[in-house]
Formats: structure tokens, C-alpha cells, sequence
């Protein structure tokens, strides 16, 4: 459903008889809401990401199940005995219980990072999340897309004008030699690739 919701965003968009801007303006915000969607989940290694807080969470009020959406069915056996094993040293020797606790974390979030496909590099320090994230995240929790949209468009229109406005210039001296041709076409696929990229987040799949 909210593929085909992005799809028919777009398809309009491109189809109206409005200007320039208005056709842009529509798959920017599209993109916009894509991307919010799919960030999010993007910094779950991190001490500031949503995974761990829930894990630790979970952790100071012995509930596991606030961390068992963050991995599929079949990974249940091998967090819950490990959830129950770390809450029962929490009152314990707390440099064994630092061990354990990490060790759970890592354990938790390797898991999680096999449900998106995705290798697990070890767990990484608050801040390390970038700012695009944090804007994201900061958005669900206020409960308002406004400023992630506004920030999003405005970078990518800026981007696209910027590349296509070099490879407009370059493409007047593209002939005069090897070397301004060479030029022109570094800009001509830095624009092009864009919107090939453009073009696989809105029409292809997305996992997180």
C-alpha cells in the first residue's frame, strides 16, 4: 500500500500539467517521507539508537518483550534465556554485570541487524548517529514530519540544481578538447546518478 501510495505521488506528479518546480516539489516530498521511514532504523549499533534504549529499558523493568520486536520469531530462543541469565547478575558484581550487559546488547543487535540483511560491526558510541537520523527520530517523538521534509527537499533540491547547473556550463565546451570532455562527463554522471538514485528509492524496494 504505501508503495503504491509513493508510486502514484510521483506518477502524478510527473504527469500534471504543472510547472517544473511544482513536478520537483512532489518527488522531493515523496522522498522525504521514504527516507524518513527507512533512517530510522539505520543507527540500531548505537548506543543512542532505538534498539539499545529499548534493551536497556528492558533491562531496568526485567520485560524482554520490549525487546522482541527487534528480531524475528526464531531468534526468541537464543535473546530470552540470555535476557533472563543478564537480569539475574543486574544486582550482582557490576563489573561482571558490565560484561554481561554488553554482551547481551551485542548479541541483541547482531540479530536484529540479520532480520535487514546487514553485517554487524560491533556496537557504536552515542553521537555517532548523524544528523539526519536525529531528525528523524526527533520527529516521531514530537509527533511532527514537518521539519524532516522541509530539511530533506530543500538539500535535494539544492543538490540536483547545483549538479545540473554544472553539467549545463561544461556541456558548452565538451568539444574543444579531451580534457573539457572528460570534465563534462565526470558532471554528467554525478547528475545522472543522482536521479538514477532518485529513481531507485522511489520505485524499488526498500528494506530497512
Amino acid at each position: 500500500m504505501k508503495t503504491q501510495l509513493r508510486k502514484t505521488m510521483v506518477s502524478g506528479a510527473l504527469k500534471s500539467g504543472g510547472s517544473l518546480k511544482f513536478n520537483m516539489r512532489s518527488i522531493l516530498l515523496a522522498l522525504a517521507f521514504m527516507l524518513v521511514s527507512t533512517t530510522a532504523f539505520a543507527h540500531c549499533d548505537s548506543y543512542d539508537g532505538p534498539v539499545i534504549k529499548d534493551a536497556l529499558k528492558a533491562l531496568d523493568q526485567n520485560n524482554v518483550q520490549l525487546v522482541l520486536k527487534w528480531i524475528e520469531p526464531e531468534q526468541e530462543k537464543e535473546i530470552i534465556p540470555l535476557f533472563d541469565k543478564t537480569y539475574r547478575l543486574k544486582n550482582g558484581d557490576k563489573q561482571v554485570y558490565s560484561i554481561v550487559e554488553k554482551y547481551f546488547l551485542e548479541t541483541l543487535v547482531r540479530l536484529h541487524r540479520e532480520t535487514e540483511g546487514a553485517p554487524y560491526t560491533g556496537l557504536k558510541p552515542a553521537g555517532s548517529t548523524t544528523p539526519l537520523v536525529v531528525m528523524a527520530d526527533n520527529s516521531i517523538a514530537k509527533n511532527d514530519v514537518e521539519g524532516v521534509v522541509n530539511t530533506v527537499t530543500t538539500h535535494l533540491e539544492q543538490v540536483l540544481r547545483e549538479r545540473y547547473a554544472k553539467v549545463a556550463e561544461l556541456s558548452k565546451t565538451k568539444e574543444n578538447s579531451v580534457e573539457q570532455g572528460r570534465a563534462y562527463v565526470d558532471a554528467y554522471v554525478q547528475y545522472t546518478h543522482t536521479l538514477e538514485a532518485l529513481e531507485h528509492l522511489l520505485h524499488g524496494d526498500i528494506s530497512h
